[in-house]
């Protein structure tokens, strides 16, 4: 199986857990919309990769922007508790 996205031709290591990634972040951002709170974008997905597993790779910086994300997220909603 390739890690090449069908829909855009993106290399993506993380192919095949990016679906559930992706309905993870609709879920939070349905929840602070809920909560009526004005909350940053995620961070865009990579468009581009070279495939070669380079170490410092675009989606190991995505994937970590998003950790941080979530986290700054889920501290915006805990407040409201």
């Amino acid at each position: 199986m390739s890690d090449t996205d069908d829909n855009d031709g993106v290399i993506d290591p993380g192919r095949a857990q990016r679906h559930a990634v992706r309905a993870t972040i609709a879920q939070m951002q349905q929840q602070l919309q809920a909560a009526k709170l004005s909350f940053r974008e995620p961070p865009e997905e990579p468009t581009i990769c070279c495939g070669r597993g380079c170490n410092g790779c675009v989606w190991e910086g995505y994937d970590d922007a998003l950790v941080w994300w979530f986290a700054d997220a889920k501290q915006e909603l805990a407040q409201l508790a």
